[in-house]
């Protein structure tokens, strides 16, 4: 059984590593910060790779004690993986993956490609962070109002605020429980989804200003530069939630909102349920859910553009 064998792996291991995608959302930041208090409390300690925190999730218990790439080990004897559906997705970490004894994979994603020894992987749950509910549970792990303070981050950002249809009836009764135990449920409710930074507000202005609305309005797209990013003073995490603002204009089945990186334009897709998005991103080298998936092109703007808008077109 894969809960033991991720049991006996936790046991045996000297060095632990946890891993997660980049440009981590709140279910990237919560499941990481979880299993990373997690296993002190199982009396191991483990190297936390975040090469990026957002601002919005700094806030959250031991934030401050995750660790940039180059100050991981050599080799661990465990690297873990979390929300991440291919190896590919930690960006920039696979080496440190691929050089441990022993990996493992929790996860979320229906696109989830299976890539580690060991793989724990529920498409049915709303958020990796409420996987590790039933994980903790069976390896005899309490979730203090901490660690519930994660998970609750995750699920939350993961399900738009209880709003998606991936919820379960063991989502509410989670957040009754760690509501019962102290935790603020709407104070994290109102940080990491109703608080903006003004280089946020200032960043959806400019997304806004650009929307094009394609094939009867049921496409729009959109796009952020790193220029955009510089004159705004943007920190990392501040375009998140750009791309839900075309996706709730009446009429919209899918929004496109393309963000310049280093490595080319990263597309953030969402539907409201038409086109299954993550099929779209997977053509890319990407992927993700149905109503939210993400890829990076490697392209110029106008090609990026127009490869994405074609390949959500063939599928309306």
């Amino acid at each position: 059984m894969t809960l033991d064998n991720i049991l006996e792996e936790i046991k045996k291991a000297n060095s632990i590593v946890l891993l997660t995608h980049k440009s981590p959302d709140g279910d990237a930041i919560g499941s990481s910060l979880a299993f990373y208090i997690a296993l002190k409390q199982f009396g191991k300690t483990a190297d936390l790779i975040i090469e990026e925190m957002p601002r919005v999730y700094k806030f959250l218990p031991c934030a401050n004690e995750a660790r940039k790439i180059e100050e991981a080990k050599p080799q661990y004897d465990l690297a873990i993986a979390l929300d991440c559906a291919t190896e590919q997705r930690i960006e920039g970490q696979e080496e440190i993956f691929e050089n441990a004894k022993v990996t493992i994979s929790i996860d979320h994603h229906e696109s989830n490609k299976m890539f580690a020894d060991y793989n724990f992987v529920n498409p049915a749950a709303p958020a990796c962070a409420q996987i590790l509910i039933g994980i903790f549970e069976y390896i005899g792990i309490e979730i203090t109002t901490d660690i519930g303070a994660c998970i609750l981050t995750g699920i939350i950002t993961d399900t738009g605020g209880f709003k998606y249809s991936t919820i379960s009836p063991e989502t509410f009764e989670f957040t009754a429980h760690i509501l019962s135990k102290g935790v603020d449920v709407s104070d994290i409710y109102k940080k990491v989804l109703q608080i903006k930074t003004r280089s946020h507000f200032k960043l959806s202005q400019i997304a806004t200003a650009r929307l094009e609305f394609l094939e009867d309005e049921k496409i729009t797209f959109t796009y952020i530069t790193k220029e955009d990013e510089r004159k705004v003073e943007a920190e990392p995490g501040d375009h998140e939630g750009i791309v839900e603002i075309a996706r709730d204009i009446e009429g919209v089945e899918v929004a496109i909102l393309l963000r310049e990186t280093d490595e080319g334009f990263k597309a953030s897709l969402r539907s409201n349920g038409k086109v299954n998005v993550s099929d779209v991103c997977m053509i890319f080298g990407g992927g993700g859910h149905p109503r939210a998936a993400g890829c990076t092109l490697s392209y110029s703007l106008e090609e990026s553009k127009q490869k994405i808008i074609a390949q959500v077109k063939a599928n309306l």
